[in-house]
């Protein structure tokens, strides 16, 4: 069923807001999943009016890091033209032309790929070859997000440490390669269970939790802050193309290598992956956060993310899409079967019109983001989130208008899902300041994977109640309230939600002057 929700996110895609906003989706068994629906730079002066800022102002704090943008991995290494320092004035290379950025991408599509053939050869080699049963069925699809409910508030304060994010998510890829691996050879040997494939799922859950948390900030080492958006939309994109290539390439293994042996091209996706990172030569020295401890650390990224008047309106609009979009989720198929009698194969062709949707968003976002901004792009994307799950609920009629419809809107809703989880990753760069980067998006990975289970729960209950298609209204009803999180915030009324430059003052200020200015340079900072 297409994916709504901003989490894998993240990652996803499986495009999540929360992954979906930038890292590898590792949910599942196997697959990833942060920043909002499964199915979501800058220039030097004010990033409300352009949609960017330069990293060494931006930021909730006023530290001027660069983030380790252009910098080295060795200090005594030579810069690498392919990747401009943050504070560099010159054009930045197009990404297209920038060999690392097309690594990182590769890597991406090449591991999502792979995650989406185990999602469903994973699940079959559990329910033909090892007879589980329905509550072990339930155990192996919640073992890969238990690592994320469990330290993925933590992992964003180890990656906000690190000096280094690439050799942690090289690490994280190849730890997967290994446990993935081990499926086909326990196979083999006679030696896998239930509780094997549950153990797999924990441990590849573990290290895509890490992987996401080093990923996020990576990006800014790795793109000019000018670039971000479209680095992000490329990314984007690679969850698209997995969801619409991947289940077909699944099918096509299982039918060949049966389903245990299927699970080795997800192995062999990760090493890909992690040969592909470590190729990439971009430097990158991100001077960490001084820690006061694990518990402070999380706290600060928490308070962040709620203080500050931008990521809190993402914040907001990521819990609510995702909510309601996995309350529709949990229906989608009893409805699009029984109630709108849609034949099931043409179900999967509609998913795939989604991820299509989303690949063409990837392109039509960078694009538009370098004309009216990231601010601008988000606020007309949020407006047209509830259309797709609006036109389910009201639709009727012959079955060429109910697929010409569901088509139509499917396919734009992948693409605005794109646009919306693509800004918000931008969005959120731009405004965290470097030292906080790892934990704001792990804070909102954390929040808007949260309420995938409590949605999928309410849908579910709440349609015995109700029926399918008022719980269908109620959920673009709902979905809709997100568009308050966004055009209540500074990023319509184009304000600057950090400490201001202020204009220079008189020679002889008066104190109450001086009062007021020091009261609107701390007013947006997070304490």
């Amino acid at each position: 069923m297409p994916d709504r929700n901003l989490t894998n996110a993240t990652g996803a895609p499986d495009h999540n807001l929360a992954t979906s906003n930038h890292a590898p989706d590792h949910n599942n068994h196997a697959s990833r999943g942060s920043h909002i629906p499964q199915r979501h730079t800058l220039n030097h002066k004010h990033a409300a009016h352009s949609g960017a800022s330069d990293d060494s102002s931006a930021g909730p704090s006023h530290h001027n890091h660069a983030a380790g943008d252009g910098t080295s991995d060795n200090p005594g290494s030579t810069p690498n033209p392919h990747n401009r320092d943050d504070r560099s004035s010159d054009a930045p290379i197009p990404l297209r032309n920038q060999r690392d950025y097309r690594f990182l991408w590769a890597a991406r599509t090449i591991s999502v790929t792979g995650s989406e053939v185990s999602k469903l050869a994973i699940p079959l080699t559990a329910v033909t070859l090892l007879a589980a049963s329905p509550s072990q069925m339930g155990l192996l699809t919640a073992a890969a997000s238990v690592p994320a409910l469990v330290f993925g508030l933590q992992s964003g304060a180890i990656a906000d440490r690190l000096t280094r994010h690439r050799p942690l998510m090289i690490a994280c890829e190849l730890v997967s390669c290994a446990a993935a691996a081990t499926v086909p050879v326990a196979w083999l040997l006679d030696l896998l269970s239930v509780t094997w494939l549950i153990t797999v799922a924990l441990v590849i859950g573990a290290a895509g939790v890490l992987f996401r948390a080093a990923n996020f900030p990576y990006v800014a080492a790795v793109a000019a802050p000018s670039q971000r958006t479209e680095a992000m939309a490329g990314l984007h994109a690679s969850y698209s193309v997995a969801s619409v290539s991947g289940p077909s390439l699944a099918g096509l293994l299982v039918q060949l290598f049966t389903a245990p042996l299927a699970v080795l091209a997800e192995a062999l996706s990760f090493l890909a992956s992690a040969l592909l990172l470590r190729a990439i030569r971009t430097r990158e020295k991100n001077e960490p956060a001084t820690s006061r401890g694990m518990w402070n650390d999380v706290m600060e990224g928490l308070r962040t993310s709620v203080t500050h008047p931008v990521l809190r309106a993402l914040l907001g609009a990521g819990v609510t899409i995702n909510f309601f979009a996995m309350a529709y989720t949990a229906i989608y198929m009893l409805y699009m079967v029984n109630t709108l009698n849609i034949p099931k194969p043409l179900i999967g062709a509609l998913i795939a019109l989604s991820g299509l949707g989303g690949i063409l968003g990837a392109w039509v976002t960078a694009r538009l983001s370098k004309r009216y901004g990231e601010n601008r792009v988000l606020l007309i994307s949020v407006l047209f989130f509830p259309i797709e799950i609006l036109a389910v609920g009201l639709l009727t009629g012959p079955l060429w208008w109910k697929l010409s419809l569901l088509a139509l809107t499917g396919t734009i809703t992948g693409g605005i899902v794109v646009a919306f989880a693509t800004c918000m990753g931008a969005i959120t760069l731009r405004e965290t300041s470097p030292e906080l980067r790892g934990r704001v998006n792990a804070t909102m990975t954390f929040a808007v994977q949260g309420v995938l289970a409590l949605g999928g729960i309410t849908g579910g209950v709440l349609a015995e109640f109700i029926g399918l298609r008022p719980v269908i209204l109620i959920c673009a009803a709902g979905i809709a309230l997100s568009t308050a999180w966004i055009w209540t915030s500074p990023l319509r009324t184009h304000r600057h939600p950090h400490p201001a430059r202020l204009a220079k003052p008189s020679s002889n200020p008066s104190p109450s002057q001086t009062l007021n200015s020091l009261i609107a340079s701390k007013r947006h900072t997070p304490r």
